[in-house]
């Protein structure tokens, strides 16, 4: 109850002086105008006139419903309004009671008013402002150089003013823009240009640098960290747009360089509108949606207003994780955690007969290529047979659109991953020739951030004193980011009309060499020096270079730019459901050699690797072996001879 009679009575004293001030604005206009004579023209019947007008257009302006010694734009315009209002309304009074009044006084009044009443408030903040600088040293203790001169930096700017006892001096700004050279924000200058910072670091005894770009591709952001990058310099950076979609920026988001920044390439141009007819109302699937591109397909999927959303995964830890955290941002949606594997055709009918989803993203893989190398047979069961149940389900139960996330190691491959995935792309091509529901594929390359992803590994390699390992000097990989990758995979969905397998714009391959010596230095470190680097020779499976097309292959342009259509001919054979048989008896019997043999015969552009062929032996005769020693102890014995 205290509470809200102190919050009535501190509204209601302001108002009271606010309208003591109005009345003695309207004397001041007066007497502007006509000086010394000005009781001549004045009639006390203003004041309460004014009074009353003031009181209702304050009450409705919400001036009091602010904090002014945070006082800024907003409050000024509110001021304005509430000015012109009274001003207008003494004026509409003057016209009915035909009073003889100068038009020039509602014109003074509204300009000392504003000077009046915004003077007053503003004060307040420069007060504030003044009272927190006496607070800190006068001496700072980081002296900052801030790269970029736009809307970032202004923001960055503005929270290190607000915030002194960061203790924070921003020395200057730097720009490659020569039309901002000298220019200021704030008061901060532009120094020069990227060229620049080294002589400015020395010159000012920089000890931050802050690179406010979002928008500024990888190449951009790794030129200046090497520029910014000298002994006792710290070097941060804005998130990237991807991180900040609505575009604020703030002290608590600066982070220091990520190798994902070095990365980094032109934001993505998303059509929207085609995106939200796709989703918005519709029944949604995610398999695979606990993993690293399920999560932040469901991720991204809710932004677009579905009318349910369901994650379907095998492991329940990283379901549960993702669950808790979207129904806290979106608590009205509808979301069902479904706790399955793509293995089990009854749970899958089960989950499409009861919620008939509309569109499907079949994420659910098996993807480290060494692993499934060693275990083709459960790469056989996840890859192909999880997606031809799958795709079996969406088309028994009417799905719309079912969008299978591919991979770059499909083309050509040289592993038991890529041609189990280059298989499930030939089932959906070949049931969207008799199906209602539009399959269509996504193929991308590596993702920054996944569980396998290579970058953990050298992070933890760098931590434990080195040496980081590189399979090759010349080893080559497509990357992007994972927000990026599922940004266009939603939008390659959105486009497809069925049969398509879409091929996205990873642009140019990244030697890992490059990517070990760039997170060395981020480190803090000095590759060669204080980590070493050795290399390991090529997996199993592995190939210096990845692909997005085969030979045989062309990109058709799509109406997005960064999204094309591999114009693959009649790539599957009319008997492809069975050969697929003839693997599932593979399978069954456990025969790994023949696994092997049975995805050369359906993938024509599949290459094993010798030492797989080699190993795939092995365990033919393991088997035999062990079938003819009857259980007896030397079965094994006679499969290693």
């Amino acid at each position: 109850m205290l509470k809200y009679l102190k919050k009535f009575y501190t509204r209601n004293r302001l108002i009271v002086v606010d309208l003591l001030l109005l009345n003695l604005c309207l004397i001041l206009s007066f007497y502007l105008r006509f000086e010394s004579g000005w009781l001549n023209y004045f009639d006390y019947i203003y004041l309460p006139v004014i009074t009353l007008i003031g009181a209702t257009a304050f009450y409705f302006s919400h001036l009091y419903n602010r904090v002014w010694k945070y006082a800024s734009i907003g409050e000024l315009l509110s001021i304005l309004k509430s000015s012109a209002a009274i001003n207008l309304f003494f004026m509409t009074y003057v016209f009915f009671w035909q009073v003889d009044l100068p038009r020039s006084i509602p014109l003074i009044n509204f300009l000392v008013l504003i000077f009046i009443l915004g003077g007053l408030r503003f004060a307040l903040r420069l007060i504030k402002d003044y009272y927190q600088q006496q607070q800190i040293s006068s001496e700072p203790s980081t002296y900052v150089l801030v790269v970029g001169a736009g809307d970032a930096a202004e923001m960055i700017i503005r929270e290190v003013h607000k915030h002194p006892e960061l203790n924070k001096a921003i020395v200057g700004l730097i720009d490659d823009d020569p039309e901002k050279k000298d220019l200021e924000i704030h008061g901060i200058q532009v120094l020069g240009n990227r060229h620049d910072i080294p002589d400015l670091i020395e010159e000012f005894g920089v000890t931050e640098v802050i690179i406010a770009i979002p928008s500024a591709p990888g190449s951009e952001i790794k030129e200046i960290y090497e520029l910014s990058s000298q002994p006792g310099v710290s070097v941060k950076t804005v998130p990237g747009v991807y991180e900040i979609i609505n575009g604020n920026v703030s002290l608590n988001q600066l982070r220091e360089v990520k190798v994902e920044d070095l990365l980094r390439r032109n934001p993505v141009d998303l059509k929207s509108d085609r995106i939200s007819s796709f989703l918005r109302g519709r029944t949604v699937l995610v398999t695979g949606g606990g993993g690293s591109i399920g999560s932040e397909l469901c991720r991204q999927i809710v932004e677009y207003s579905p009318e349910r959303l369901i994650i379907l995964d095998i492991y329940e830890n990283s379901t549960y994780l993702l669950l808790r955290e979207l129904e806290q941002q979106f608590p009205q949606l509808p979301i069902v955690p479904v706790i399955g594997s793509v293995r089990d055709q009854d749970k899958l009918k089960y989950v499409f007969a009861r919620y008939k989803p509309a569109v499907v993203f079949h994420a659910a893989a098996h993807k480290h290529v060494p692993l499934m190398e060693e275990n083709p047979g459960e790469a056989v069961k996840n890859n192909i047979f999880g997606t031809l149940n799958t795709v079996r389900a969406a088309e028994q139960y009417k799905t719309e659109q079912f969008v299978l996330i591919s991979t770059d190691k499909a083309v050509n491959p040289t592993n038991i991953m890529g041609a189990s995935k280059r298989v499930a792309e030939m089932i959906i091509q070949q049931h969207n020739q008799r199906s209602k529901t539009n399959f269509m594929a996504v193929r991308f390359g590596n993702v920054l951030g996944s569980c396998a992803s290579v970058v953990p590994i050298f992070k933890e390699q760098i931590a434990s004193g080195g040496p980081v390992t590189v399979t090759h000097p010349e080893v080559e990989r497509y990357f992007m980011t994972i927000p990026e990758a599922v940004q266009l995979v939603i939008q390659a969905g959105s486009l497809g009309s069925g049969g398509e397998v879409f091929v996205l714009d990873m642009g140019e391959p990244v030697k890992i060499l490059d990517l070990a010596r760039d997170l060395i230095r981020l480190s803090g470190l000095i590759p060669g020096e204080d980590i070493e680097i050795e290399f390991t020779g090529l997996r199993p499976g592995e190939k210096l270079y990845e692909e997005l097309l085969n030979d045989q292959e062309n990109n058709i342009a799509t109406e997005h730019e960064r999204i094309f259509i591999s114009d693959l001919k009649d790539c599957c054979n009319e008997n492809l459901l069975g050969d697929i048989k003839e693997l599932e008896t593979q399978l069954d019997q456990g025969n790994p050699g023949a696994i092997v043999q049975g995805l050369t015969g359906l993938v024509e552009t599949y290459e094993p690797n010798r030492t797989n062929i080699r190993e795939a032996v092995f365990d033919r005769r393991f088997l035999e072996g062990k079938q003819s020693a009857d259980k007896k102890t030397g079965g094994f014995q006679q499969a290693q001879e």
